[in-house]
């Protein structure tokens, strides 16, 4: 059997459920890019298997997702958020990192079911300073939304994983390793599950070496405390929920069940 071909995201909270597989060349190749470059490799086949914002599950053709792992929160999440240079009723127009797919989507039906809003979306590169420059506020994503010092420039923060939960009461699933059905055995399946219990128990260590000296104590705080890597039965009731208020909203033109890899 070929390696595996993976597309990982590029951030921080990705780290743990790629722990050691550069090492497993017997079973994968990896590659990092943003949420929005691995949907679109995965959906034009250039890699196997991405670590795909959970909205593109239902764009592509019948993929599977790996059991029992995403990137998920349950409450505050931290790296995703609105950032605004005037209070939230006030907002008119936000700009949406192009890096992003799930969290647009999330932020469009938090807009009808829980801001009360209809703001114009402008898609822009993830640039703090232009994004609020062109727009009352900016929807950013990653490492560049969970290390911004918006307090410092006065900003407002509204934390998307803490707007869902208050919603809902549920977690939500940012992302996800999912791929064309038969691409994934259950060798391969056990082996990513093996990163993922050894980078959660690294959290520590992968933090300080991602994110440097000045970082660390932010990075460590959020990979124990906001990030969740498990997908079980509330994550996928969150998952679930999702997918049934992006079709009312519009976001997707229709929703399915997840289907896993091995059912």
């Amino acid at each position: 059997m070929s390696a595996i071909r993976l597309g990982a995201v590029d951030y921080l909270n990705a780290r743990p459920l790629v722990y050691g597989i550069e090492l497993r060349t017997d079973l994968f190749t990896l590659r990092f890019d943003t949420p929005s470059k691995c949907a679109a490799l995965l959906h034009e086949g250039s890699i196997d298997v991405g670590m795909i914002p959970s909205i593109e599950f239902l764009r592509g053709p019948s993929y599977r997702i790996v059991p029992g792992m995403a990137i998920a929160s349950d409450g505050a999440v931290e790296s995703v958020a609105l950032f605004s240079t005037r209070p939230l009723e006030q907002v008119r127009s936000i700009a949406a990192d192009t890096s992003s797919r799930t969290s647009v989507g999330l932020l469009q039906i938090l807009c009808a079911e829980r801001f009360g809003m209809e703001p114009v979306l402008h898609p822009m590169a993830p640039d703090p300073a232009a994004m609020l420059t062109a727009c009352d506020a900016a929807l950013i994503i990653g490492d560049p939304a969970l290390f911004l010092d918006y307090q410092a420039g006065g900003l407002g923060k509204t934390d998307l994983g803490v707007e869902w939960t208050a919603l809902t009461g549920l977690p939500f699933v940012w992302a996800f390793w999912a791929g064309r059905p038969g691409v994934v055995p259950a060798t391969a399946v056990e082996a990513l599950r093996e990163a993922r219990d050894h980078g959660v128990a690294a959290s520590d260590e992968l933090a300080a070496a991602y994110c440097g000296a000045e970082r660390a104590a932010r990075g460590k705080a959020y990979l124990r405390q906001n990030m969740r890597y498990q997908l079980g039965e509330r994550e996928e009731a969150g998952l679930r929920k999702y997918y049934e208020l992006a079709a009312r909203h519009g976001v997707v033109s229709a929703t399915r069940a997840p289907i896993y890899y091995g059912t």
